[in-house]
């Protein structure tokens, strides 16, 4: 993960860091949630017959998935008591830049 940033910000201006935080970032990572569930689910789907048990999986997915965005990474980044989270970097200057890719 740490760097699918760095590759990601050759593609524009902070591509890597709009795709992988905030709002986009957490869409994201709860669509390939949701998909990575797909064949979980029709397999719960043929074996009770019926939406609920799928329907249910998916309720306990997204409640998993919001506590796990609303409270345990915020805490982790200190922003539940206070503390101000990490410095996002600015971009370096085109000298640095170029510097790093040898």
């Amino acid at each position: 993960m740490g760097l699918a940033p760095h590759l990601l910000h050759h593609i524009g201006l902070l591509a890597g860091t709009a795709l992988l935080t905030g709002l986009g970032g957490t869409v994201l990572f709860g669509a390939l949630g949701l998909a990575a569930m797909a064949p979980m689910l029709l397999r719960l789907r043929r074996r009770f017959g019926s939406w609920w048990a799928p329907g249910i999986a998916v309720a306990v997915f997204a409640a998993m998935f919001a506590v796990s965005t609303l409270l345990i990474g915020p805490a982790l980044r200190g922003a539940v008591n206070g503390t101000p989270g990490p410095a996002v970097p600015s971009a370096p200057a085109p000298q640095q830049h170029t510097r790093h890719h040898g």
